[in-house]
Parts: C-alpha cells; sequence; structure tokens
C-alpha cells in the first residue's frame, strides 16, 4: 500500500489519480483489483479496510474521471481548463476502483484503559 489522496464519483466508486509509472498502476493493471487503508481526518480516528475490483483509465478517456475526482477533494477549479491541461502535462491516470468488501471498522487511537495514564 501506499499513501494516496482518494475521491468517490457519484455511484461510489473511488478515484486516485496517479502516473502509469508507479507500482500501484502496474499492480492494477496486472491483478485487477486493489486494497485500500482508509483513514480518518484524525490520524488515531477510525478506519476501515475495502477492497474491490480495479481499473486503470489512460487518458483522454480518464479526463472526465479526472474532474471528478478533483471535484470530489476539492470542489470547483479556477480554472478547468488549467486543470485539464495539467492532466495532460502530467500524463496522469486514473485508477478506479469498485468496493466489494469493507471492514471492520476500527476505532483506532489508544485503549481505553490508556487514556487517563
Amino acid at each position: 500500500m501506499s499513501p494516496v489522496t482518494m475521491g468517490v464519483d457519484p455511484d461510489g466508486t473511488v478515484l486516485v489519480a496517479s502516473y502509469p509509472e508507479r507500482a500501484k498502476v502496474h499492480n492494477v493493471r496486472r491483478h485487477g483489483q486493489a486494497a485500500l487503508c482508509i483513514l480518518s481526518a484524525d490520524f488515531g480516528g477510525e478506519w476501515v479496510q475495502a477492497s474491490g475490483t480495479a481499473t486503470v483509465v489512460d487518458l483522454p478517456e480518464a479526463m472526465e474521471g479526472l474532474v471528478t475526482y478533483f471535484r470530489s477533494i476539492s470542489g470547483e477549479h479556477s480554472d478547468w481548463d488549467e486543470y485539464r491541461q495539467a492532466m495532460i502535462d502530467q500524463g496522469k491516470v486514473l485508477i478506479r476502483v469498485a468496493i466489494e468488501r469493507w471492514g471492520p471498522i476500527s476505532k483506532g487511537g489508544f485503549p481505553p484503559h490508556l487514556l487517563g495514564s
């Protein structure tokens, strides 16, 4: 696993922007599966492992998915033409993960008996 920023499309598919040379991209192309460790905003907070069928989408087909990825994380971009050009210039790909299995949700943090120490 490697740390990534994840977005989610309206259908609940997890979206990850990456570069074609990365090991995660090669592994998804080879195996068609991915596992994710999804952390809460608080590092010591809850987290869950999820896994499912994964695909890599290359440009130009990836472009609208990359826009959806950005929107789901950051909202509207100030210049979508500039964003689209940056994705082309950087040669980005989109990893799509359809979650099939997840859980359990870990509560994380210190065990309750250590909180008072």
